[in-house]
């Protein structure tokens, strides 16, 4: 290659190495092999040679026309090299940090304890009935013997949402899951009027109805939303003495414990007449010799036998009410309700 194009070449690799972007480099390929660059030119003035010199003088032309390009061409490696590496340390990992670890999940501590609840009941006999967690005023209180303006709804009828019932009278969040009974009673009715009338003894009534309860209330061992667990057992010859066998099999099933004593003290609802709070006390451990209340009973008004579109002469039984959250706090030895619904995982996990 002759010196005049060696310079040509050289000048073109040194603009191309100070090029530090692609769009500088591009600017510079325009300086030599571009339409008005000196390649270009140069390969224009062939025109006026003759023969024999556009010969010579092409070929050495384009000699130096493809020393360049490759010169650009090694240059936009050199640059897409760059930038690569770049980018990969802008985001490389630090392989020497431990990993992400998906811990398993695992059912709330309460969901724990609705799934034994519902667990012994069944293996007694007891369906499982769910219902709507808003109810009509009828459901809630009146069906079950506590019409408008009895002093026993000023704890529980708190809640109420901007929708009236056939009655006029707003729709509630329930305050507890009793509603339910009645509910379950209803759509059973048909089975239990085609036992009388084929002189077949009349099937009985074994419900639980667990959910979630609503009531303006809040402290250690309240909460406004809570859970609560209603039974039904209704019959021809259901007594008290039932209840009593059921429920003392039901509390040393789930706290896993026949050290246990259970004991019924009178109380009032309106649904039941006689009713019974139901106490229990732990023989041993952190809580022996305590008694505490897990539940309300009693023996089922008549009156919410006949809302239940049923004989109260042919039908006796009994009811009661208890709280899972509660319960879940006595077996796990948790003294503060709120860390149930506080959503904190480090507590949760301790569940699973």
């Amino acid at each position: 290659m002759k010196p005049e194009f060696d310079s040509i070449v050289a000048s073109a690799r040194a603009a191309f190495g100070q090029a530090g972007t692609p769009a500088e480099l591009e600017n510079a390929k325009a300086q030599f092999i571009g339409k008005s660059g000196r390649i270009t030119e140069l390969m224009k003035g062939l025109a006026a040679l003759s023969v024999e010199e556009k010969k010579s003088r092409g070929a050495a032309i384009n000699q130096a026309k493809q020393a360049i390009e490759a010169a650009l061409t090694e240059r936009r490696q050199a640059l897409a090299d760059a930038e690569l590496e770049a980018q990969l340390k802008a985001e490389a990992l630090d392989v020497s940090l431990p990993g992400r670890i998906r811990e398993p999940g695992g059912l709330h501590p309460v969901s724990l304890t609705l799934e034994r609840i519902e667990q012994i009941f069944a293996s007694m006999g007891f369906d499982v009935a769910d219902g709507p967690e808003i109810e009509s005023d009828w459901h809630s209180f009146t069906s079950l013997n506590n019409p408008p303006n009895h002093p026993a709804r000023s704890m529980q009828d708190t809640f109420y949402v901007d929708i009236d019932g056939d009655d006029g009278i707003p729709y509630n969040l329930r305050p507890h899951t009793s509603p339910m009974q009645v509910r379950y009673a209803h759509a059973h009715i048909k089975r239990y009027a085609q036992a009388v009338k084929r002189g077949e003894p009349m099937p009985e009534i074994r419900v639980i109805a667990p959910g979630r309860t609503y009531r303006v209330d809040s402290d250690a061992t309240h909460s406004p939303m809570f859970h609560q667990c209603e039974g039904l057992w209704l019959g021809e010859n259901v007594s008290f003495k039932d209840l009593k066998v059921v429920f003392t099999d039901f509390c040393r099933t789930f706290f896993e414990s026949d050290d246990l004593a259970l004991r019924f003290r009178p109380s009032f609802f309106p649904f039941t007449e006689p009713s019974a709070e139901i106490d229990i006390q732990f023989q041993s451990g952190p809580l022996a010799g305590r008694w505490l209340e897990v539940a309300g009973s009693g023996q089922v008004h008549p009156q919410v036998v006949r809302n239940m579109g049923l004989d109260p002469e042919k039908h006796i039984g009994f009811a009661f009410g208890m709280g899972p959250d509660r319960l879940t706090m006595l077996r796990y030895g948790v003294n503060d309700l709120r860390l149930f619904f506080d959503g904190d995982i480090r507590f949760l996990k301790q569940f699973r």
